[in-house]
């Protein structure tokens, strides 16, 4: 990968950091207030705001564990044990992003929202758990990756010895 994509790549996710800084410390109070107005009722509220929430904190890992991959890119050592960590923690996030996604569609389900929204959030939750199976798949093409590493760096011993 080169320096300016890392670069750029790193840049963006500053902004998406920020960004979701942001929305945590402004605008989750503005929208409490908000749902207040409006009447909506407390327990449902609250459930809205957590999901809210706890939305933001997984993109947040997830930026943060891209970062530290990113690290490992530039150094060269992503195809190394250490790159597994970070690859679970997003892999989690996502599917724990995921589960709130649907939390939300039960949340509006037994509200005054059409049908057709509630479902079309549950269609965006299993696209959310769809991003969570690529990030596994990805786990494993990065598992293989670090054996044939592993094996070629033994290969590379043995002929040293040889020659």
């Amino acid at each position: 990968m080169g320096k300016m994509t890392v670069l750029a790549l790193r840049v963006v996710i500053a902004m998406v950091l920020a960004g979701s800084l942001f929305v945590q410390v402004r605008m989750v109070p503005l929208l409490s207030a908000d749902l207040q107005e409006a009447g909506a009722p407390n327990g449902a509220r609250l459930g809205f705001l957590a999901i809210v929430v706890l939305g933001i904190a997984c993109v947040q890992v997830t930026a943060v564990c891209v970062w530290r991959l990113l690290t490992m890119v530039r150094r060269g050592t992503v195809f190394s044990q250490g790159a597994f960590r970070y690859v679970d923690v997003i892999f989690g996030a996502v599917s724990a992003a995921s589960a709130l996604v649907f939390g939300l569609a039960v949340l509006l389900a037994p509200g005054d929202v059409a049908p057709g929204v509630v479902l079309l959030v549950c269609g965006a939750a299993l696209m959310v758990a769809g991003v969570a199976l690529i990030v596994l798949v990805l786990r494993t093409l990065l598992a293989q990756a670090v054996a044939r590493d592993a094996e070629a760096t033994h290969l590379r011993t043995e002929l040293d010895e040889v020659i």
